[in-house]
């Protein structure tokens, strides 16, 4: 049965989607949600789900590998990102390499990098008149959003679209086509 970590910073609708897609399931289990915000909904997910939370402060994310012991005490096989806010730092690229996902609420490499995360990637978007948008599902390494792409998903934007739709639109998406992939790349891994 291979593990899988979420990291998550907010709501948790990417990590509910997973765990319901996973429920079940004989190839994988999420056991272990991983948080850097105190009283983000993800954690109420965790907690209704029983499953173990890891809370982690910026400085031990930064200035520590304590939580890499932690992750491998859990036989973590793959780390899915979920709205995770925080650029992954070195060490833990390094321990888990080719073993972290992400997913972005735009066609990279267009609209990515520091502070393109949300809303502020809709409004970019919207702003620039483009007239479709979609998600990237991507490994992570050391830079933001620059990670091997693994799949990218379009929708179109119509004239009438605010960053509020196109994010309800991306939203679909995400939660149609991440835990699919997940579950393609444990499926077709040596993890």
């Amino acid at each position: 049965m291979k593990q899988i970590a979420i990291f998550a910073s907010g709501a948790g609708s990417n990590a509910q989607q997973l765990i319901d897609h996973f429920r079940g399931s004989s190839l994988a289990t999420i056991s272990l949600i991983v948080c850097n915000k105190p009283g983000a909904g993800v954690l109420d997910i965790a907690a209704r789900e029983g499953i173990p939370t890891l809370l982690l402060n910026r400085q031990t994310f930064f200035e520590t590998d304590t939580y890499v012991q932690a992750l491998q005490d859990h036989h973590i096989d793959l780390i899915v990102l979920a709205g995770f806010l925080w650029k992954v730092p070195p060490n833990l690229v390094q321990a888990f390499p080719q073993r972290i996902v992400n997913i972005h609420p735009a066609l990279l490499p267009k609209y990515g990098g520091k502070g393109m995360y949300g809303h502020f990637v809709h409004e970019a978007v919207i702003a620039a008149g483009e007239t479709e948008s979609g998600i990237t599902i991507h490994f992570v390494n050391e830079r933001y959003d620059e990670g091997t792409p693994i799949l990218q998903e379009r929708c179109n934007i119509t004239p009438t679209d605010t960053p509020a739709s196109l994010a309800r639109k991306i939203q679909s998406l995400e939660h149609r086509w991440y835990p699919t992939i997940v579950e393609r790349l444990l499926s077709h891994s040596a993890y």
